[in-house]
């Protein structure tokens, strides 16, 4: 039995202190974030396969695969630190090192984070001044202010608790994340942070997180491009004395719950998506190999002429049988079928049964499910989109100004 918190944040979890301040990075909002773990935690990451990557996460993978456990997680948003060169690595390390030796940890054991525009030096005396700053202000209520430092275009902060129910008792996962353009699977879609009181090896956490974020981050799509900074992190504290060891049913249940939350997080991202006004979930139904599931998913959400029809609101099927036809799966176009909804748009053998007024009133809901069935084989898969709106294009023709 699992259920959500209404209010709730990463600082829900046992031992979890968070806080979020500006530190001048950006001209007006919070900008620095800071996340800290009064017990020793492990750690997990997954990072975006872009081969460019930003400083950051070079340095906190490096993190990750020397050191067991992990305690703070420092984050700035305005200011990516990507394709700043030798000196950019250089300033990453100093805001690790800085913040560890503020903290009294060793360096591997805080993990470092950045987001904002690319190819811009990082303000690092700024950055340690904040770190000066932010360390005194860490409270068990922090993770709302952390949320709201993380933002970069983001409209909404993102702040998220659940509770699991184990066999050795209650544990709570917690997490914030960002995200709002620039999104697209291959890990990550954007950052997010996520904690548990829960206690369990780094190896087996590695494995509960790359499950979860295959069947929640990975499959949401805003616009198709896969960023340089971004990654999910997933600290487990202890906190609760709560075991969740390998091949058990808590693993199951924990797996489980993991999975629906970083699916919650993943949705509140496209929800967010710059310029949506639509949040699509991407229905494929038998298809062939699970490869090609992902691949007609994907080729439909990331169309632009779909997504422009979504914000038209406009039952233009042609266009959502044409991006699985180039999504280079293997399936018969003529025994395929379309819905919105329950409602049945085109059926096998190009039986047009569209009903205009009845689409309408589907597409012009702010979430809606577009289904289609391949009718090629016995898998499935579900990604989550968002429409393309003119903001879009406002939003990132005028991002530096």
């Amino acid at each position: 039995m699992q259920h959500f918190h209404k209010e709730g944040s990463i600082t829900s979890v046992k031992g979890i202190k968070a806080a979020g301040i500006f530190a001048g990075i950006k001209k007006k909002r919070k900008d620095l974030a800071l996340i800290y773990s009064e017990y020793p935690a492990t750690a997990a990451g997954t990072f975006t396969l872009n081969k460019v990557q930003a400083a950051p996460l070079l340095v906190s993978k490096e993190a990750l695969k020397k050191s067991s456990h992990v305690q703070a997680v420092l984050v700035n948003s305005g200011n990516a630190n990507a394709c700043t060169g030798e000196q950019g690595y250089a300033d990453a390390l100093e805001m690790q090192k800085y913040c560890a030796k503020k903290l009294k940890l060793k360096q591997d054991e805080v993990l470092i984070s950045s987001t904002g525009v690319i190819g811009v030096k990082l303000p690092i005396e700024k950055i340690k001044t904040g770190i000066d700053e932010i360390i005194p202000s860490l409270t068990h209520g922090g993770g709302y202010d952390a949320a709201k430092a993380i933002m970069t275009t983001d409209l909404t902060s993102k702040s998220y608790a659940k509770t699991v129910h184990l066999s050795g008792g209650e544990v709570t996962i917690g997490g914030i994340c960002k995200g709002s353009g620039m999104i697209m699977p291959n890990m990550a879609t954007m950052l997010a942070f996520i904690a548990t009181d829960a206690s369990i090896e780094k190896n087996l956490l590695q494995k509960l997180l790359s499950g979860a974020v295959k069947n929640s981050f990975n499959k949401i799509t805003v616009d198709g491009d896969t960023s340089t900074n971004d990654m999910v992190v997933l600290l487990a504290n202890g906190a609760a004395n709560v075991p969740v060891k390998k091949d058990s049913e808590d693993y199951k249940t924990f797996l489980a719950a993991l999975t629906k939350f970083c699916i919650v997080m993943a949705k509140s991202i496209v929800s967010d998506g710059e310029g949506a006004t639509k949040l699509v979930t991407v229905a494929i139904k038998g298809a062939k190999t699970e490869e090609d599931a992902n691949a007609v998913a994907k080729a439909i959400s990331n169309s632009p002429l779909v997504k422009t029809a979504f914000c038209g609101e406009d039952a233009n099927w042609g266009r959502i049988l044409s991006a699985a036809g180039n999504s280079g799966a293997e399936f018969d176009p003529a025994k395929a079928s379309i819905y919105f909804d329950d409602l049945a748009i085109l059926k096998p053998n190009y039986d047009i049964v569209l009903d205009e007024k009845a689409a309408k009133e589907i597409l012009i809901k702010k979430e809606y499910t577009v289904t289609v069935n391949l009718e090629a084989g016995k898998t499935d898969s579900t990604w989550w989109t968002c429409d393309f709106s003119e903001n879009y294009i406002k939003i990132n023709a005028n991002y530096r100004t």
